[in-house]
């Protein structure tokens, strides 16, 4: 929510559907519930190395993320969080 407040934009194309037909918190909550249902069928089906490798993928985009926080925040002032 940082990165939306400073003007980073999303680039994942189903994650903007559901910010479009919803509000931004709300989208990347249902982005995550549902990635936390996929993480729960990938175990359930005993598919838990996958969860393994998505566990890489998805620190990768958590990386990806902070750096754009941090290239946005050099020239823009960060909201303050209380």
């Amino acid at each position: 929510m940082i990165g939306f407040n400073i003007g980073a934009k999303e680039a994942s194309p189903f994650i903007l559907k559901l910010i479009h037909y919803t509000t931004p918190a709300i989208g990347v909550a249902l982005s995550k519930v549902i990635g936390l249902g996929i993480g729960a069928l990938c175990i359930a089906v005993h598919r838990d190395r996958l969860v393994g490798w998505i566990n890489y993928w998805y620190a990768a985009v958590v990386v990806w993320n902070l750096s754009t926080i941090l290239a946005y925040s050099g020239s823009h002032t960060l909201p303050h969080i209380h």
